[in-house]
């Protein structure tokens, strides 16, 4: 498996000013070693550097001339304080491998441990354009999940977010089971590649039977492959990008009204939907009696019955019985509120 840590692996603030002090150093010793020949044997300056580089590594391929007494003297002292730096300079990158190493195995325990206590958490497999945008909604909304993803340039902007990942192929079977599929809720696969989309519904399929799968596409033919694989649902976003942009030209004031209504960060209006529980006080009550609209200021905007039939735009005489779903906007503190009288609780 491919760097899986969930940690940084950035050189510290100590490490890093201790590589600074080592070139330093070095260049120091290589300056002071050229200049010493050039001024002791009247060397040019190619032939002066190197004879310092090959007397300070102590590659031993010769002096380029003969050397004077003065020149040994000077030879003796450049040879021991080329091999000092040289070791701390040596000396500070292996601590920095070994700091390195340290730090893969403590993000891989730390991980592990979390994967372990993590549950009904979605797995995101990709993290470019789309994907990240899936995390950040997630993470933002407090859905525990983990990202997926072959390309190590993620990790800084994971790290910074705060976001679980692993560094691996997601159509590898052992990486979707140590990101923790047989506990998890639901995975997204939004990968640029429609095969490897397919490929990793068919695995979590096989893996976790019950497991919520949501897959990308970008070909429609790609669509009810997907489907058989075991995808529940599918989104083609170059077609809803599309359709959206249609819908600009031809219907520009509805298009503004749902950028209003759902994006706009200014208000509180939000769109949920909320599940009829079977001890809510509301069960077999009919919408005109539930006091829904005068009491919380929310829109029952569409039902979803039992059998996954959607009702838009619902009578007052629809009755919500248990196991409906109620599409509702609405202001997020009376949708909450609602969600907990519908809930029951």
């Amino acid at each position: 498996m491919g760097d899986n840590t969930g940690e940084g692996n950035t050189i510290s603030n100590s490490g890093f000013r201790s590589i600074i002090r080592g070139i330093m150093l070095l260049s120091l010793v290589i300056l002071f070693g050229t200049s010493g020949y050039m001024l002791i044997e009247g060397w040019p300056l190619l032939e002066g550097l190197y004879m310092t580089v090959i007397t300070i590594t102590t590659v031993g391929y010769g002096e380029v001339r003969t050397v004077s007494e003065p020149g040994r003297v000077f030879t003796v002292f450049l040879i021991f304080a080329g091999m000092g730096v040289m070791a701390y300079t040596l000396g500070i990158v292996a601590q920095i491998m070994v700091e390195f190493q340290v730090r893969d195995l403590i993000g891989r325990r730390r991980l592990g441990l979390k994967l372990k206590n993590m549950k009904n958490h979605y797995i995101v497999c990709g993290y470019g354009r789309i994907g990240s945008i899936i995390a950040q909604e997630l993470k933002s909304n407090g859905i525990p999940l983990i990202v997926v993803d072959q390309n190590s340039q993620f990790k800084e902007k994971l790290r910074s977010q705060d976001i679980p990942y692993i560094i691996d192929d997601a159509t590898s079977e052992d990486v979707l089971v140590e990101a923790g599929i047989l506990r998890a809720k639901g995975l997204v696969t939004v990968v640029l590649s429609d095969a490897d989309n397919l490929f990793i519904t068919m695995s979590a399929r096989g893996i976790n039977p019950d497991l919520f799968i949501l897959a990308r596409a970008d070909q429609e033919t790609s669509e009810k492959k997907l489907i058989r694989a075991g995808a529940n649902k599918v989104v083609m976003p170059y077609l809803i990008g599309g359709l959206r942009m249609v819908h600009t030209i031809l219907k520009p004031a509805v298009t503004d009204f749902f950028d209003f209504a759902m994006h706009d960060k200014t208000i509180e209006l939000e769109m949920e939907e909320l599940k009829v529980k079977e001890k809510s006080p509301l069960n077999g009550v009919r919408l005109m009696d539930s006091g829904i609209r005068q009491d919380m200021n929310v829109m029952i905007v569409a039902i979803r019955d039992k059998a996954g039939v959607m009702s838009f735009n619902p009578s007052s005489d629809v009755a919500m019985e248990a196991g409906t779903t109620l599409i509702a906007m609405g202001p997020l503190g009376d949708l909450e509120k609602l969600g907990r009288i519908l809930s029951g609780d």
